[in-house]
């Protein structure tokens, strides 16, 4: 089974600006929009972060869209970028499907943010983001889950492998920001 098309959320030298950005990502995306991943924190590592898993931290970052055609060769480079083989005990980052919240202007060809009464037109919700009467939560035409000032989609996210979060958890230094540009 393939792993599903979705975007990259990427929050240390993947960013822009970054290292691996200009080796990897540089003319290959549509898009690369602002966003965070909730409950996450970042720690420190040798010349780059990690994410681990953590109920109530944020990590600031950007979504990834690769342009068309480009996906499966960019999954698979990146996938060998972070040393992730599925399954593998060794690895260092696990990839894992998370929801991110977008900011910023986002194309109308994308997903959108709508709020209040355009939310209920758009999504037949009741427009205050709580589910509405299906209780299935507001949604944009495209399907992007609508939450205060962004919209919420699922991404890849690279976050610490367990025996490597759990290093951290003991002994790591934590970016108390979680933004990885702050560190300098």
């Amino acid at each position: 089974m393939s792993a599903p098309e979705l975007p990259f959320f990427v929050y240390g030298t993947l960013r822009p600006g970054e290292v691996n950005h200009d080796l990897l990502l540089r003319g290959r995306t549509l898009r690369e929009e602002p966003a965070r991943l909730a409950g996450a924190v970042l720690y420190q590592g040798p010349g780059y972060p990690y994410a681990v898993e953590q109920p109530g931290g944020t990590v600031t970052g950007e979504l990834v869209t690769p342009l068309p055609g480009a996906y499966a060769r960019l999954l698979a480079e990146l996938d060998r970028l972070e040393e992730y083989v599925p399954g593998d005990p060794r690895n260092l980052y696990a990839r894992v499907e998370r929801e991110v919240t977008v900011s910023g202007a986002v194309p109308e060809a994308a997903t959108r943010t709508v709020t209040g009464a355009a939310a209920a037109a758009a999504t037949g919700g009741d427009g205050d983001g709580d589910g509405g009467a299906d209780g299935g939560g507001d949604r944009d035409r495209e399907g992007a889950v609508l939450r205060g000032g962004g919209h919420v989609v699922r991404a890849w996210v690279y976050v610490a492998a367990p025996a490597v979060a759990d290093r951290l958890r003991a002994r790591g230094k934590l970016i108390e920001s979680g933004d990885w540009l702050d560190r300098r």
